[in-house]
Order: structure tokens, then sequence, then C-alpha cells
């Protein structure tokens, strides 16, 4: 059976969730394979994640000259495994990193190229969900293997234990790889709530949340929940949350197990970012809010007292 290759993404010595999603996908195309690209020991402090995913191995493209630049000597070494290994696929997360790796590997090979894929069957046959969410298209490359990004949270990973062997790869960078260097790096602060697109739980309010003082009702509900804030774009765009919370064709896409839209009419735009949640729930006053028609459980009524009396009784429970 040919190799997968999926391209990991971590952080901070943990596995992202993107990387468990691609591994999932690539056991129904072929042998997962993953491909390491970072400093040196990266892999060994990854390897008992990826091989509980199912990676029977690990392409282990270490050096301080591949950490210390940007994505050039990613691409560089990538393309080079490709054309030793030549897999069946080559899988990349649809981040602002992975795409810019999977541009610059399409030009070095020659390649076609597809992104944000949800979906990819055994033939090379993607899909993917265009005009924030309304058409779903089918492509193939149509100039040598299928290589795409995959769009984060398009499926639930599931483990496949294995115990994957891992393989060192040597890379030969040219100068032209190491024109731009990393001259520091500094560390995002992070609260107590988990990573927005990460997170099992998210509470997301919108413009009916009327002003960013009144957003502590939806933070509020959040913590009890053990959930991230989310935020639509008219209430980011209002001022009410930071742009970086924002939900939707033009911010996040986000697939927990619950997704509660606090004052959210559910306009198309946002909906393309959520509506693969498992549950939802809305709060909106308008009865003939659009939100109504995809949600699970609807509350019409005001905010203002239906969040304040939803983690009232939360609190009772605990």
């Amino acid at each position: 059976m040919a190799e997968v290759l999926v391209v990991v993404e971590s952080a901070a010595g943990a596995v992202k969730k993107v990387t468990l999603e691609m591994l999932t996908l690539a056991r129904s195309l072929g042998e997962p394979a993953a491909v390491v690209l970072g400093a040196p020991g990266t892999a060994a402090a990854l390897a008992d994640k990826l091989g509980e995913y199912g990676a029977t191995k690990i392409y282990a493209a270490e050096s301080e000259e591949i950490d210390g630049h940007l994505v050039a000597p990613k691409a560089t070494a990538l393309a080079q495994l490709v054309q030793r290994a030549t897999p069946a696929a080559v899988l990349i997360g649809s981040t602002q990193e992975g795409k810019e790796i999977a541009g610059r590997l399409a030009v070095k090979l020659d390649n076609g190229l597809l992104t944000d894929v949800v979906e990819l069957t055994a033939d090379g046959t993607a899909t993917q969900v265009v005009f924030a969410g309304s058409t779903i298209v089918k492509s193939k490359v149509t100039r040598g293997l299928p290589l795409v990004t995959v769009r984060p949270n398009s499926l639930t990973p599931t483990p496949a234990a294995a115990t994957p062997a891992v393989e060192a790869v040597e890379v030969t960078l040219s100068d032209a790889d190491k024109l731009a260097s990393v001259v520091k790096r500094v560390a995002e602060a992070k609260g107590a709530r988990p990573e927005l697109t990460e997170a099992s739980i998210v509470v997301s309010g919108g413009r009916g949340v009327a002003s960013a003082e009144n957003f502590k009702i939806i933070e509020e509900l959040a913590d009890l929940l053990g959930a991230a804030v989310g935020a639509s774009r008219a209430a980011t765009d209002s001022g009410f949350y930071p742009h970086a919370f924002q939900v939707g064709q033009t911010g996040k896409t986000v697939s927990p197990q619950l997704y509660v839209a606090v004052g959210i009419s559910g306009a198309i735009q946002h909906r393309a970012g959520m509506q693969t949640s498992k549950t939802i729930v809305a709060v909106n006053k308008d009865t003939e809010a659009p939100i109504f028609e995809l949600a699970d459980f609807g509350v019409v009524g005001d905010l203002n007292q239906v969040v304040p009396q939803a983690s009232e009784e939360i609190r009772k429970r605990r």
C-alpha cells in the first residue's frame, strides 16, 4: 500500500487537531506517514500522539536550518521527500503556513494543487465547500499526484493505534532557501480558555449582544462550560470582541461538539464557519432568525435574561 504523506502541525510540543484529522483521512487513502519539519528532537516528542492516530512511519526532517528560517526550507525538504518516497498523496493543513508550503511545493514539483479540501477519495477526487457553504465542488489534480490542503475541522479525528518507525531525512538546502531567518519567537499569551479551533464547546456572541461590556455574559457562560469564546463578524466589526475570535467565512472554522450561538442572526457567512458543529443551540429574540433553521435547539427570548439564567442553572449543578 502506497504511503500518504501528512505534514505535521504542532505547537508547544503538542500535535494540532488538524494533523489528527489528516491522519484519519490518510488511513482511507493508503498508509499514513507523518512528516515532521522542525528543530532536532521535535519528532520524538510527537511520536506517541502521531502513532495513536495511525501514523505507521514518521519522516523526521529536523535541523537548525529548517527551524531557523521561514517556510522555504520546509517546502524544499518536503519536495525532496516526495521525489524520493513517491507517495500516493500529500496532505497539508489549510492554515496560513500550510498553504504557503503547499504553494511552494506545487511549484517545485510542477504539480496541481487543491486547497480547503474537506474530503478526498482514493482516486484523488477532492470535495471542496465554496461560496460560504452553499455549493459543493468535486475536483481532481490533473498534473502530478493529489496535493491538497485540508480544511481544519472538516472531519472528526479517530484513533487507530500504530507503532511508527522514525526515519531521519537528510535535506540539502540552497542559499535561496535561507534568505529569510527567524530572529525571535514570542509565545502568544494564552488564557484559561481552550483555543477556539480546538475547543469541544464554543459559545459565540453576535450583534445582539449589543456592546463590548455585555460580552461578559458570553464569557461567563463559556467559562462555566469550559468553552472557548467566539464572535460573529458583525460583533467583531462593531468592536464588541477582537477579530481573532471571529467565526465564519472570513474568520475561523470550528466544529465543536456543542456550539452556542447567542444573539447571532445566522447569516450564511457565519454559518460557513460553524455549520458542521455536532449540536447547535441558538438564542435569539427574532423568531425568523436564519440560525434557527440550523439549530438543534432554539430559545426565543432576550439573551440578557436567557443567558444569565442558563449560567445560574449550571452553577447549581456544580
